[in-house]
């Protein structure tokens, strides 16, 4: 069986899940992506094609020509929609495309949610040929937060307090995204939590999910996220609503939301399994062949009605953050260890030696943490003396 993978830059979700899952699986894989030479440094010996993954004509010409196979997938937020529309092509199984657009779209995802009465966000978009000012003139309610639409990382995503803050900011935005479109939207208050599904479209599985700490605005980074078994029935019911609504229940989702006084509104949907390591540690957290049951539903293999994922665990995953703009001088390297019974895994994300800007987003991991046990004290206290104890240095 061959599968098709699409992907931009390389990512541990890839390299150290899909990758390894596709192998155990028999699976022979053809890496689809526009960058071959940073693929080919990570895995030499996966067959690599190059092509303009962003072009759906580019992608189905590619896999035409290379022969079907037997599934088109991708883990990128941005390359969703191309895969589904492949997929369906070559009548492979995959993602709805209307749904992959809509989660990916995030102004289109404010206007479906409004339109099935689920969840009004006071939402104003702004295309690249149009003025900043047209933002300001909109009805929008301060402070609101500005972002591009099909954006991640936290990349650009800022609170505004007034509408000449506003201008300001878009105009700072679009120095670095001139060609981006831009959505404006009411601050959603709260709590930040995760939820993370596998679904075969037909039965959904909850995975769990994450409580979120965020740095404090303008920004929007995410510091570490603490793992959360089961989130509240009520609050669960309504995410589950608005996903439904928006035609998610296929492969695996990554679904950001808020919950304020029992109400749960999404910040963004990814139609992917979460990454930054987080889908690495549920792996091992749960005990479940994950990224194989990913690649099963995209094979047209029904899931196991009860996936038998452990219930009992803790976790914790921490980043290491720049401060400032610099070359990373001092850090620590990659290494596993268990302290009291909790599992430490640590793994560099930027360099020694490298020189990176300030970006005020994910972008700043120097890098991250994963800590499982079996209560969350004991994470947590691990955690804290890890990061005591261990040193970044930046030299401007």
């Amino acid at each position: 069986m061959r599968m098709h993978l699409l992907a931009l830059n390389p990512t541990d979700s890839v390299t150290d899940g899909f990758l390894p899952a596709a192998a155990r699986l028999g699976l022979d894989v053809t890496v689809l992506t526009d960058r071959p030479a940073a693929h080919r440094a990570k895995y030499p010996d996966t067959e690599l094609v190059e092509c303009d993954v962003h072009d759906v004509r580019a992608v189905i010409g590619r896999i035409a020509a290379h022969g079907p196979g037997d599934t088109v997938f991708t883990n990128s937020d941005h390359l969703q929609t191309q895969a589904a529309l492949a997929a369906e092509f070559f009548g492979l199984p995959g993602k709805d495309w209307r749904a992959a657009l809509r989660t990916k779209d995030k102004a289109e995802m404010r206007r479906h949610l409004a339109a099935t009465g689920l969840d009004t966000v006071r939402t104003a978009q702004l295309l690249p040929d149009e003025a900043p000012e047209t933002l300001a003139a909109a009805d929008l309610p301060y402070p609101c937060v500005v972002k591009p639409r099909e954006g991640v990382a936290s990349e650009d995503v800022v609170l505004v307090e007034g509408p000449g803050e506003l201008v300001r900011r878009v105009q700072e935005i679009r120095s670095r995204r001139p060609d981006a479109a831009l959505v404006t939207e009411e601050y959603l208050p709260g709590e930040l939590h995760t939820l993370e599904t596998l679904g075969d479209g037909r039965a959904l599985h909850l995975l769990g999910g994450f409580h979120t700490t965020v740095s404090p605005p303008p920004a929007f980074i995410e510091e570490q996220h603490a793992f959360v078994a089961g989130h509240p029935a009520p609050v669960a019911a309504q995410v589950l609503a608005q996903l439904d609504a928006l035609g998610v229940g296929f492969g695996a989702c990554h679904t950001e939301f808020m919950v304020h006084e029992g109400r749960a509104r999404l910040v963004e949907v990814n139609y992917r399994a979460i990454g930054d390591q987080c889908d690495l540690l549920l792996a091992e957290l749960l005990d479940i062949p994950l990224f194989e049951h990913i690649l099963r539903t995209h094979l047209g293999e029904p899931l196991p009605a009860d996936l038998d994922a452990r219930r009992d665990g803790a976790a914790r995953v921490r980043f290491a953050l720049a401060d400032r703009a610099g070359t990373l001088t001092a850090a620590p390297a990659a290494q596993d260890r268990t302290v009291d019974g909790v599992r430490l895994t640590y793994r560099p994300l930027r360099a020694v030696g490298t020189t990176h800007p300030h970006h005020r987003t994910n972008r700043d991991y120097l890098g991250v943490l994963r800590a499982t046990g079996r209560d969350q004290r004991s994470v947590d206290r691990a955690a804290e003396e890890f990061f005591a104890t261990e040193r970044w240095e930046i030299t401007r």
